[in-house]
């Protein structure tokens, strides 16, 4: 496996930013001790089950739960009655604009359940045997309706209808009539159709991707406990537990502050860990039994009942010269939202032509509901599904001009200044320099052989910032405590304890980083979007500079000199200049230790709204080899090249990296849901849902390239998303390479390759290579 670093230029020789350091969770992790949301138990406390719909659509005439009320063991049951009502209208939860209606009705099912697995009551008990029995003594009856499972079918006039208030967003005039599509939006720049008549070709394809789930290994899980007074400790795995913290107290009627929320340590999420499911209904159970209640999800009611990402189908028409120059893009995006409006479709509008200066481009997003689980976010939620129709047609322009797919990319390259259709102009980003990167390595220049294919594809991801408080103090004996509010799920702690030590000139091992709780920092908004090391080392860095600047002012005041007298540097105070006296430099040690006499506790404090998130971009790079006689497409060699902005720990940024490229083979290959005519899921489980395991997989070779983001005191960029954009694409256009063939359908499992390779020499097609 190779890992490489192309360096950024900097005038700076950093002693801790960008080396390999031990990870401070490191040794708990590896030995067992880390305590997961399933890990975490309390005396006395019950176990909680939820009961779910074995319908995908359906009217809730009626909930008894009488019978299981009788059962010894039984301390409580919850139902629809037991949540505030909301109406539909959205509402600010930090970050977010979120319909509480949905997510209450998401959480548990009022006058219709909408997807199989949907949640119908829960039950308290005090073994999960008791809980299992008293699930089946609740007399549910339900009016069975028709469903639909597909987008575009659900789109139909005549298609079931989900919801009876639903008039479609963002069309003018407003429609008269419900129907099954939430809103429609669109990005538009300059005047495609005059792009259109402007080229020499124009290349228009259908594509469609299934839905996929993010794949975590550790379950939903969380332990609730309500005291008397009526406050309520929460504990829970979870990308966001001030988001947590809002959305149960706003479910169930309760203040924000009644509830205190600890993130545990998380077992993966990829963005599927940014919702509530099990929380709201833990509370709602340990309050009326008076007891502490855990609930773990079972891995099939993980699959049916919480979010995966969308499935789409996506209309891509690109137009282009036959020097290669793309005179036009247009996409229709067709994004599922599951059951409850929401789907990623604006974000996969904004990536779907982001990797390149055009001046001409039109996205149309179109979110639809259907009757499924509703979706959650996974890793770039939206980009991967537009930019894998939107690479595959790029591949087959430069196959159609005969035309290197580097150098057809090089040439419609974004760059610093790039006019965005979503919006921004472009500040400094890696595109070229990754292409460049990608082209000069010795893995696209090896010979293929029999049945292999290459394919390339570009990927970007735009990175946000947010709300993000950290509370740094130092210790009497010169150590640091850093209390971070974004939880930890790719190596965070110890990059932004290297952030902080650089920034304090001191040992890394002095800075001890902790995620704290909701009673302990300010509003921090989730981890996602690729903000955490970004905003969190933001905010470490200010606080890092206050307990600099308040050991200047406690030396400038023991030497009775003005502040702006003394200098800090590497960890030690000193005079600025000979005129500021003859005083003996003092260790920021010294300084912890006098504190008590010289003021008090030295803290610094960071709450900020966190601005200038830069784009990240890069290159997926993959050969496979396709087998004629079994359709099996297996991956021979990969490799990522992608702009880190600067890489703080490099280690984990390959991780990043290689991490995104595993589920994205998985996503191209293999993984999706099944549903059967009666809207059932088949697959609800991993023996059955089929992601990537070891073998899968060759060693996926890295090379972080360094373009650093100015908006940033040490130049980063969130990684964590970008890499999981390219590989549908880029194995896409690896398999076309070695099949001819152009599949516009995934995954390409061995069922459907076959068939493909089948018709096609049947057909005598002359595109065939296999």
């Amino acid at each position: 496996m190779q890992e490489r670093v192309i360096k950024a230029p900097s005038d700076v020789d950093f002693k801790w930013v960008g080396t390999r350091q031990i990870r401070p969770d490191g040794v708990e992790k590896v030995t067992g001790r880390a305590q997961y949301g399933a890990d975490f138990n309390m005396p006395g406390q019950l176990v909680g089950l939820v009961l779910r719909s074995p319908h995908a659509h359906a009217k809730l005439l009626k909930i008894d739960a009488s019978k299981a009320l009788k059962l010894e063991g039984v301390k409580a049951v919850v139902t629809r009655d037991d949540f505030v009502e909301h109406d539909s209208d959205l509402m600010a939860a930090g970050e977010m604009m979120v319909s509480y209606k949905d997510i209450s009705r998401n959480v548990m099912a009022r006058d219709k359940v909408l997807y199989e697995g949907h949640a119908v009551a829960a039950v308290a008990a005090t073994s999960r045997a008791i809980a299992k029995k008293a699930l089946k003594l609740i007399d549910v009856e339900y009016e069975v309706l028709p469903h639909v499972i597909d987008e575009m079918e659900a789109m139909q006039p005549d298609a079931p209808l989900l919801h009876d208030d639903m008039i479609t967003a963002g069309v003018n005039p407003p429609p008269s009539k419900p129907s099954n599509v939430s809103k429609q939006m669109e990005f538009v720049l300059g005047d495609v159709e005059k792009g259109f008549a402007d080229a020499d070709f124009v290349i228009e394809r259908t594509f469609k991707t299934s839905p996929v789930h993010q794949g975590y290994i550790e379950p939903h899980a969380c332990v609730a406990n309500v005291s008397a007074d009526g406050y309520a400790d929460l504990w829970g795995t979870t990308q966001g537990h001030w988001v947590v913290r809002a959305h149960c107290a706003r479910l169930l009627g309760w203040d924000i502050s009644r509830v205190r929320m600890t993130s545990s340590e998380i077992g993966g999420g990829f963005g599927g860990k940014t919702v509530v499911y099990l929380e709201p209904l833990a509370l709602a159970l340990s309050k009326k039994s008076g007891k502490p209640v855990k609930m773990v999800m079972s891995r099939e009611d993980i699959f049916r009942a919480s979010g995966p990402t969308s499935g789409a189908t996506v209309k891509v028409k690109i137009g282009a010269k036959k020097d290669g120059t793309i005179t036009a893009g247009q996409a229709d995006l067709f994004y599922q939202a599951g059951a409850f409006a929401g789907s990623p479709v604006s974000q996969g509008a904004m990536a779907a032509f982001a990797p390149y200066d055009l001046e001409h481009v039109k996205v149309v997003g179109v979110d639809v509901v259907s009757n499924r689980p509703k979706v959650a976010a996974y890793r770039a939620p939206g980009a991967p599904i537009s930019e894998y129709a939107v690479e595959s047609v790029i591949d087959e322009i430069a196959r159609k001009i005969e035309m290197d797919p580097i150098a057809l990319r090089l040439k419609n390259a974004a760059k610093e200044g790039t006019q965005a259709a979503y919006g921004p102009k472009l500040g400094p980003i890696g595109m070229i320099e990754t292409l460049e990167a990608t082209e000069a390595t010795e893995h696209y220049k090896t010979m293929l052989g029999p049945n292999q294919g290459r394919g390339i594809a570009s990927g970007f991801w735009y990175n946000i910032g947010g709300q993000t408080t950290v509370n740094m103090s130092l210790n009497e004996d010169g150590t640091f405590n850093l209390i971070i509010g974004t939880p930890d799920i790719g190596g965070l702690r110890a990059s932004v304890a290297m952030m902080a030590a650089e920034e304090l000139g001191v040992e890394y091992n002095r800075v001890r980083p902790t995620i704290g709780d909701t009673q302990q920092l300010g509003y921090n908004f989730l981890t996602g979007g690729s903000r955490a090391c970004f905003s969190s080392g933001m905010a470490a860095v200010e606080a890092a500079r206050q307990i600099k600047e308040e050991a200047c002012r406690r030396a400038a005041k023991m030497w009775d000199i003005p502040e702006d007298a003394v200098d800090y540097e590497n960890g030690w105070i000193r005079p600025a200049g000979d005129n500021a006296g003859a005083h003996e430099p003092i260790s920021i040690n010294e300084i912890g230790k006098m504190a008590g006499k010289t003021g008090g506790a030295i803290v610094g404090s960071s709450k900020i709204n966190a601005q200038g998130a830069a784009p990240s971009l890069g290159q997926h790079l993959v050969d496979v080899e396709v087998d004629p006689d079994t359709g099996k497409v297996t991956v021979l060699r990969y490799t990522v090249i992608q702009d880190a902005g600067r890489a703080i720990h490099p280690s984990y940024v390959e991780g990043q990296y290689q991490g995104g490229a595993a589920q994205g083979i998985g996503w191209a290959l293999n993984e999706e849901y099944i549903y059967n005519k009666d809207g059932k899921l088949d697959n609800a489980s991993f023996l059955d849902y089929r992601i990537p395991v070891a073998s899968d997989l060759p060693m996926i070779d890295t090379i972080i390239v360094e373009v650093p983001n100015p908006n940033h005191p040490y130049g980063v960029r969130g990684v964590g998303e970008t890499a999981i954009v390219p590989p549908m694409g880029a194995i896409a256009n690896a398999v076309a390479d070695a099949t001819g063939l152009r599949f516009t359908s995934l995954p390409m499992s061995p069922p459907r390759v076959k068939k493909a390779i089948d018709e096609a020499r049947a057909a005598g097609d002359p595109n065939l290579k296999v």
